[in-house]
């Protein structure tokens, strides 16, 4: 099987690979309900050892630099009241906390979640948190940009290993609500 996007050797459909996933993504995998078949989402092995953006698109393809998101969770408070959501946006663009997350959220206040609990409740690895398999009753904000592209190079779960996902899927996935400008430029 060749990969969508990349220069990846180690490719297969993600219901192929649910024993490289962490429990909850190979769950989500598992009993995927979202607009495309499951078949559709595809699993790259990739080494840990270059992560870093400039070294993993220098190693994997230049054009993942575009058509790579992230996923990173956030707590928003508004008086006592304390929710936790997830938001996915393209990795040249950084997550608009202040506007468009706090807004949807309705917060007062929002921030990036602390790592042990975005850990210890996603089940996933630091570094490869993703919007496959997140707890249910957490809102996942996307951004409009990442349903626009067809493939999207996402984590897997684990720092090792990526998943190349179709962009119409992540409407599908629990919770999942589409948010113009909610990525916004980096510089």
């Amino acid at each position: 099987m060749r990969a969508p996007l990349g220069n990846f050797t180690d490719v297969r459909t993600a219901p192929e690979a649910l024993d490289d996933l962490v429990a909850p993504v190979a769950e989500a995998v598992r009993h995927w309900r979202g607009p495309v078949p499951a078949e559709e989402l595809v699993y790259v092995d990739t080494d840990p050892q270059v992560a870093d953006t400039a070294a993993f698109v220098e190693h994997y393809g230049q054009e993942l630099l575009e058509t790579s998101a992230n996923c990173v969770v956030v707590a928003a408070k508004r008086g006592q009241t304390r929710t936790h959501a997830a938001c996915v946006v393209l990795s040249h663009t950084r997550v608009d906390v202040n506007g468009v997350v706090r807004k949807q959220l309705g917060a007062r206040r929002v921030s990036f979640a602390a790592t042990d609990f975005a850990v210890g409740e996603s089940g996933m690895e630091y570094g490869g948190i993703t919007p496959v398999g997140l707890p249910g009753d957490w809102p996942l904000l996307v951004d409009a940009a990442v349903t626009e592209l067809p493939y999207v190079l996402v984590g897997s779960g684990r720092r090792r290993g990526k998943l190349l996902v179709p962009g119409k899927a992540f409407l599908g996935l629990p919770q999942a609500v589409v948010l113009e400008g909610l990525g916004i430029s980096a510089s």
